[in-house]
């Protein structure tokens, strides 16, 4: 890449310097969500097994989209946009060199070295970046690539992967990562014998990839934690309409839980929330479920409860930390146990900031309700816990200032004017 790529890369993905909210506020009326970025974001990748045309529709304008379109066009790929729509086909050849320039900014990009592996000889993948929440290593990837026949070699920060010996396996993943699964079976596109992976990640926006890769041409049979793959040598066009986002409807769910909020959250799959409402329920919402709505009032004061971050369906750790700053002013104690990621707690001391009563044990915050928050400046670490720094916003006396706001813009289309349009007073700068 030459400095005249990133400076146009750096245009696109630019972001206001800061985010404030003045509360305390209660929420009131209907928000739609957006696409999933999490499903988006494989498919993209999963474009690169075919020479063809793919329209993917609901895609939500994201910064994360914007780099891996960008990845995608220095793969060989043309990428346009018509609001929601995208368009990609082939434009030319390229190396299959994944830039670390690009990599670096987003962990998600790692996805392209399946794709990469199914349809070329060689590849070079810079190690991936993205949020400061855990190590989050390939080793499962790579294992798995190596099982299918791959040779890798990890030297300067980079993959490098032989895969003209790719061929079907049989593979058991040692934990149900997403990022795995979605890799592997992209990758198995590539080969035209089966390939079958056990103790796969059953995420939601992993069924929406298989979904894509089978309007591809691939055959796929799925059932439980296991699913199989039989490839092609040459894939057709798709054109696709990706899931709404399940992280942004329970973002919306829970901010709907502050005091005296009457809320309606409108989207495609409430029953993948299912975990999330049970809990909000615990805590004293009357929340009523649609085929295409969730609909949630709060009462003057919530009820602590205890959360266990799992896999699905179990609670998301996407959404712990949102739930955590909403327990913060919740009564009694919370126990709040992150199982996925080690290193999920950097939102807390931001919280602290702002008044929270909370303990980190190990993988547990022990988080003690308090009468209210006050506004502070604090500072967005990662994504999902600068979204629960938006939540507080609501429930804080005063106006909080988030800066760092980079992350929030990853994984939320307009939270800006879904939050105004709800009653929230929220602006930029």
């Amino acid at each position: 890449m030459n400095n005249s790529d990133l400076n146009r890369i750096k245009h696109t993905i630019n972001s206001p310097d800061s985010l404030l909210l003045k509360g305390p506020c209660a929420l009131n009326g209907t928000v739609r969500v957006s696409g999933s970025k999490n499903a988006v974001l494989p498919i993209l990748a999963a474009t690169l097994i075919t020479d063809k045309k793919c329209t993917i529709r609901n895609v939500p304008e994201l910064t994360d989209i914007s780099i891996m379109t960008e990845l995608l066009k220095i793969l060989g790929k043309k990428v346009s946009r018509e609001e929601n729509v995208l368009y990609v086909e082939k434009e030319k050849d390229t190396p299959g060199v994944a830039p670390y320039e690009l990599v670096r900014m987003l962990r998600a990009s790692i996805l392209v070295m399946g794709a990469l592996a199914a349809g070329r000889n060689s590849l070079k993948v810079a190690l991936p970046g993205g949020c400061l929440i855990g190590e989050r290593p390939i080793d499962i990837h790579l294992k798995g690539l190596k099982k299918m026949g791959a040779e890798i070699k990890v030297s300067g920060g980079f993959v490098e992967l032989n895969a003209s010996g790719l061929k079907g396996a049989e593979i058991t993943l040692d934990f149900p990562s997403v990022g795995a699964t979605e890799n592997l079976a992209i990758a198995a596109c590539g080969t035209t014998d089966k390939t079958v992976l056990e103790n796969i990640a059953c995420e939601p926006e992993v069924d929406e990839l298989f979904s894509f890769l089978k309007s591809l041409g691939a055959k796929i049979k799925h059932s439980g934690s296991t699913v199989s793959i039989k490839g092609r040598s040459r894939y057709g066009g798709s054109d696709f309409t990706v899931m709404d986002d399940r992280i942004q409807a329970g973002t919306y769910v829970i901010a709907g839980a502050v005091k005296g909020s009457d809320v309606r959250i409108e989207f495609s799959s409430p029953e993948t929330l299912d975990a999330l409402v049970e809990k909000l329920c615990e805590c004293g919402c009357r929340i009523d479920t649609g085929s295409d709505y969730i609909h949630i009032k709060t009462p003057e004061k919530l009820k602590g409860t205890d959360i266990r971050t799992a896999p699905y369906p179990g609670f998301p750790t996407d959404l712990q930390a949102p739930f955590m700053a909403l327990m913060s002013c919740s009564e009694g104690v919370s126990l709040i146990n992150e199982t996925v990621f080690e290193n999920r707690f950097l939102h807390c001391g931001e919280l602290k900031r702002m008044g929270a009563d909370i303990e980190i044990k190990k993988d547990i915050a022990i988080v003690q309700g308090v009468e209210k928050l006050t506004g502070a400046p604090v500072a967005a670490k990662d994504l999902r816990g600068g979204a629960a720094l938006v939540i507080a916003g609501l429930l804080a006396e005063g106006v909080t200032r988030i800066s760092e706001t980079e992350h929030i813009w990853r994984g939320y289309e307009d939270i800006v004017g879904h939050f105004k349009k709800l009653g929230a007073e929220i602006w930029t700068e």
